[in-house]
């Protein structure tokens, strides 16, 4: 029970010198990795710089207790930095408390959901977003996000939730670009560019390992920071109107309990509850991925109270949303993190940066930070699911173009609620037309196809009937359709016989459907059949009337009432 509660313990157990030094090289990288991304995520949210640093220290601890996988790193990412930037700016103005109040005030009452949804063992939650509409709604948002941040780069000012009013208010302002900080965006942004693109084979080239080689990448954030500082000391950038971070305050979060404003809940509840939905899908995706690396388990609804932790940790510790981060917990893996003792570290690391490195990033262009989120968000862009989604179902592609197109036109909250409704949508949509095959006998053997796919012996005063679906109220209707328009089609038919192998349930609107098409086929002298019904749905036929009152039987299997019928002639 307290391995459930806590499954630290687990990873504590046996732990030795050598799985330490394999955690403590992957912090060391990580660290490194989160400060200029911590930084940023900040930035981008619109808040002060030192909430990025807050958020990745105490989250980190708190997941390292209650979270189930050993290599995923907690923190801010892109989505639910924007996601927060776009619900906290609705209820307070930019760059007052207020606004840094509601932020924290929205990662409390995440973290309370996830908790709560945790403890409601609510993991499956996850089942109703589809993996293309969720990869469509990062798609459209990585391209807000990359838009959002060019007013950084230009050194203007320009505003917008979505692409349309973002595009329009950079219009109305790019002659205002301030060409010094253009420069430091572009400067930055190519040594980003560079460094994905080259660095890694020049390096390997030279002799470096490509693990090495690609660890150095990653790193080029901290590189581009450091320069871009030294230039703003040595050039003056902020006389010459280089927006920079500005004065930082040194030290580790002071915690405390936001107050509870029950206004400020109530119009926050909803925000909080989609950045928690979108933030523990993309979460649970990572930690699934990198633990099936190592054939390394995680438990959803363990993972929903550890996410939870995390959040709850960042408000009490002045932080704004966190969840597992992709790139992050890449590199952790691939730094060689073996178990959360890495995320100990890192929240260590970062948290001696907080009291040492602060002063330094008074001098820190917000264009450097500006360029390091638009290249991160590259990685988020992924046009190849709405290729793939077009090329292999129709449906999936609606419900991805949809979502993109929403969120582009509208912003991230209409986009993720548009997603849920898609993924939902498509669910129901295609259960309730569920496929229907006429089958028939394969010359000898006992197995039945569908006629339109093979050569196979039929009868016309028999139709077998294969469905593919389990029954339920939204296509108990269509099964009455599909039955009614092949007697139609078939005036010979004497009986009809439901082959129900891939029926998992049977609900009471599908039993009506069943009870009227049995009474309907016996007024035209027809029998309704039933074969190879599973268990759990013959206990709860038997629970009914239906049994009595049917036309003809219930087999064993298709082959057998096939056998029987065609006897009986």
């Amino acid at each position: 029970m307290l391995k459930t509660a806590l499954p630290c313990i687990d990873w504590l157990q046996g732990y030795s010198r050598q799985t330490f030094m394999s955690d403590l090289m992957a912090a060391i990288i990580v660290t490194i990795m989160l400060i200029p991304q911590s930084l940023a995520y900040a930035l981008l949210a619109g808040l002060p710089a030192e909430m990025g640093l807050y958020a990745s220290i105490l989250p980190l601890v708190a997941y390292a207790l209650f979270g189930t996988s050993r290599t995923l790193s907690v923190g801010p990412v892109a989505v639910v930095s924007l996601m927060t930037a776009t619900s906290v700016g609705a209820v307070a103005q930019h760059g007052t408390a207020d606004y840094a109040t509601a932020a924290v005030m929205l990662a409390l009452l995440s973290g309370v959901m996830l908790i709560g949804l945790g403890l409601l063992r609510f993991g499956f939650v996850t089942n109703f977003l589809s993996h293309p509409v969720v990869s469509g709604f990062i798609t459209a948002s990585g391209i807000i996000i990359a838009l959002s941040q060019l007013r950084h780069i230009l050194g203007i000012d320009a505003h917008g939730e979505a692409v349309p009013a973002l595009l329009s208010s950079l219009g109305h302002h790019v002659a205002d670009t301030n060409l010094y900080t253009l420069g430091v965006g572009l400067f930055t942004l190519g040594l980003l560019l560079f460094c994905r693109s080259k660095l890694g084979t020049l390096l390997t080239r030279a002799g470096v390992s490509r693990q090495v080689a690609g660890l150095i990448t990653r790193a080029a954030p901290v590189l581009a920071i450091v320069l871009t500082i030294t230039a703003a000391i040595i050039w003056d950038l902020e006389s010459r109107g280089v927006a920079l971070v500005g004065h930082v305050p040194s030290g580790l979060p002071v915690f405390s309990t936001p107050l509870l404003d029950w206004a400020l809940i109530e119009t926050l509840a909803m925000p909080a509850f989609l950045i928690s939905l979108i933030g523990f899908v993309e979460s649970v995706s990572v930690g699934k991925t990198l633990g099936a690396k190592r054939r390394q388990r995680i438990s959803p609804n363990q993972e929903l109270i550890g996410l939870g932790a995390a959040n709850v940790a960042s408000a009490v510790s002045g932080g704004f949303p966190v969840t597992g981060g992709f790139s992050r917990s890449v590199v952790n893996f691939d730094a060689g993190a073996e178990t959360q003792a890495a995320s100990l570290l890192t929240a260590l690391g970062i948290g001696v940066a907080a009291l040492v490195l602060t002063p330094a990033l008074y001098f820190l262009p917000k264009a450097t930070l500006a360029a390091t989120i638009i290249i991160a968000v590259t990685s988020l862009i992924d046009w190849h699911i709405v290729k793939e989604a077009w090329r292999f179902s129709r449906a999936d592609f609606t419900a991805v173009a949809a979502t993109i197109g929403l969120t582009l036109l509208f912003g991230v909250e209409i986009g993720v609620v548009s997603g849920v409704a898609a993924s939902i949508g498509m669910h129901l949509y295609k259960t309730s037309r569920p496929h229907f095959a006429i089958v028939g006998t394969v010359p000898g053997t006992e197995h039945y196809r569908n006629v339109l796919r093979h050569d196979v012996v039929t009868y016309p005063t028999i139709l077998s009937l294969r469905i593919d679906e389990s029954l339920y109220f939204a296509n108990a209707s269509y099964l009455e359709d599909v039955i009614y328009g092949q007697l139609a089609a078939h005036e010979e038919v004497e009986h009809v016989i439901l082959m129900c192998p891939a029926v998992n349930e049977i609900d009471l609107s599908a039993l009506e459907a069943l009870e009227e098409i049995n009474r309907r086929l016996l007024e035209l002298d027809i029998k309704l059949h039933l074969s190879e019904v599973k268990g759990p749905v013959m206990d709860a036929l038997q629970r009914s009337h239906f049994l009595e009152h049917l036309g003809g039987a219930v087999h064993l299997s298709h082959h057998s009432a096939i056998a029987g019928l065609v006897g009986s002639r």
